[in-house]
């Protein structure tokens, strides 16, 4: 899978074609395939009567036209909910989806709606979640072409040891800062990739350093969120493998000029 290949420098959609499109819904993900990504990210979450959805924030206000926590809600609720109501385009402000209604989508509908060889990178936003999702990529016979990552060291524990790759959670990252700054090697990690941003909290994150100290262990690294070409001329200088980009189409035009247009030489 390209998103484990340490030679590969893949563009990842973040929330789909986030900054032209309401982020976590199947026209933003959708957006960003026909844009030519090479894997597409988003969050889910788990409704009060068991689906999983996509939602990024444990609140609904942010993205829809509902309010409070999505964890009580069922899906049914959900449903009525429009997931475009406050977005607006990245670059201008722009009301592009007046008129339009996008709706939460069922982690089901999103997988059916994609190619069936897309990658995909899956950020687990709450623990609840994990027994549902598991089953989920099971069922979808997901297991060889995803990631599964989560903040929380929680999320993913129960997939350890499994078929599944997985993301370096939180704490683990903190672990790993102090070697990555005194060049130090470390042993084999638990986790498989880095998906991580290149500043947490506004302290710059020694990704260089991370690079060098588990490229050995064949840990593959993607940054969140990059939509600046400068900076990802020097995240890849650095070693760095995807980008996870809310404007995909403008990092694989950089990309075409860098490496030749492949994500893999």
């Amino acid at each position: 899978m390209i998103l484990l290949d340490p030679a590969a420098h893949p563009v990842i959609g973040h929330r789909g074609n986030r900054a032209h499109a309401p982020e976590n819904t199947l026209e933003a993900l959708q957006e960003a395939v026909a844009l030519g990504v090479d894997a597409v990210e988003f969050d889910v979450q788990v409704t009060a009567d068991g689906h999983l959805v996509l939602m990024h924030d444990l609140t609904l206000d942010r993205t829809t036209d509902g309010r409070g926590a999505l964890a009580p809600r069922t899906l049914a609720e959900l449903r009525e909910l429009s997931a475009s109501a406050r977005f607006r385009r990245f670059h201008d402000g722009a009301d592009t989806w007046r008129g339009r209604t996008a709706r939460i989508p069922t982690f089901d509908e999103v997988v059916e709606s994609l190619p069936n060889t897309l990658p995909l990178i899956i950020e687990l936003k709450t623990p609840a979640a994990t027994a549902a999702l598991e089953v989920a990529i099971a069922r979808h016979g997901l297991q060889d072409r995803v990631i599964v990552a989560g903040f929380e060291a929680a999320s993913t524990l129960p997939m350890r040891g499994g078929r599944v790759a997985l993301g370096a959670s939180t704490p683990d990252v903190a672990r790993l800062l102090l070697p990555a700054l005194l060049r130090r090697p470390v042993a084999r990690p638990w986790f498989q990739a880095f998906c991580i941003p290149p500043v947490y909290r506004g302290i710059p994150v020694p990704i260089g350093g991370l690079v060098r100290g588990t490229r050995a262990h064949g840990v593959v690294t993607h940054i969140w969120t990059v939509n600046d070409e400068r900076q990802a001329e020097r995240l890849w200088a650095k070693g760095v493998n995807g980008m996870i980009s809310d404007d995909p189409a403008r990092i694989l035009a950089l990309r075409d000029r860098v490496f030749g247009g492949a994500a893999t030489k």
